[in-house]
């Protein structure tokens, strides 16, 4: 099944610009189904900001096992999942894009604060 991986700086991009995550989803990607790793989770937990809805999306996606020797670091854990499954990553995160455009795996990006736009 065809999902997005969540980053978190992603995800907070999406709350903060008010985005319905199910519409703009649908419309730029195709699925609304989304996946994320534990170290998301502990990132947006970390940012002590109840708004930023971590339950939702804890309930709209699934947790992913890690494969075997992908790193302690969440963009390498994200990175690792999308090459494995070809699955897009949400986020606004410059390094981790130039990443997965070199590994020709697209993105989905907050644009104009108000919708998002897949790239790649």
């Amino acid at each position: 099944m065809h999902r997005v991986l969540v980053d978190a700086c992603g995800w907070v991009a999406v709350i903060e610009a008010g985005i319905n995550i199910d519409q703009a989803l649908l419309e730029c990607s195709g699925t609304k189904q989304l996946a994320i790793v534990p170290n998301v989770v502990s990132e947006i937990e970390a940012l002590d900001d109840r708004k930023l809805m971590l339950p939702m999306l804890i309930a709209k996606a699934k947790m992913m096992d890690l494969p075997t020797d992908c790193g302690n670091h969440t963009d390498d854990q994200l990175l690792a999942i999308a090459i494995q499954h070809k699955w897009p990553i949400l986020t606004v995160d410059t390094e981790l894009k130039r990443r997965l455009s070199q590994s020709n795996i697209p993105w989905i990006e907050v644009s104009g604060r108000s919708h998002l736009r897949q790239v790649g």
